[in-house]
């Protein structure tokens, strides 16, 4: 097994996006890349990936719904092979929960054996990214494959 490139991006859940984007703006430089809705997607300006931190609206009232915490940890790996055997293996374990093309990455997501959730992407290299592909649509990595190469690496480029 191929280990990843490292972490990549944090999800938390919080009562206010923007007041957190503004603390994190503050407290670490962090810049806001995009916003969906209510949640805020901010990146360092050093950063080549499209967010380093995701802000979600948590559902203050606690009543079944999402609580203010970690959302999740993406870990990043370098070629889509590399994500396609990590989706075979975490099917395999019974951890794979979902699949996701974002437009400018492709994820994984899974349960580690405490239910708590985790990425595995691949983000596209930046001259691969087309702003008019559709994100957050079903994954289809055998048509990316064929598309992007399975040895491409992504945007962070080849391990080191």
């Amino acid at each position: 097994m191929k280990a990843t490139l490292g972490m990549r991006h944090a999800v938390l859940w919080v009562d206010d996006p923007q007041r957190s984007a503004e603390f994190y703006g503050d407290a670490l430089g962090l810049e806001v890349k995009a916003r969906m809705g209510d949640a805020v997607f901010l990146s360092s300006p050093n950063s080549g990936t499209d967010h380093d931190l995701g802000l979600f609206k948590a559902d203050s009232r606690g009543s079944g719904g999402r609580s203010t915490g970690l959302y999740h940890i993406a870990w990043e790996v370098e070629t889509l092979t590399d994500l396609a055997e990590a989706r075979d293996r975490l099917a395999a374990m019974g951890a794979l929960v979902g699949e996701n093309n974002h437009g400018v990455s492709r994820s994984l997501y899974c349960q580690d054996p405490d239910g708590i959730e985790f990425e595995i992407m691949w983000e596209l290299p930046i001259e691969l990214y087309d702003p008019d592909d559709p994100s957050n649509v079903p994954l289809d990595l055998e048509a990316d494959m064929a598309r992007f190469g399975p040895t491409t690496p992504g945007r962070s480029g080849p391990a080191s």
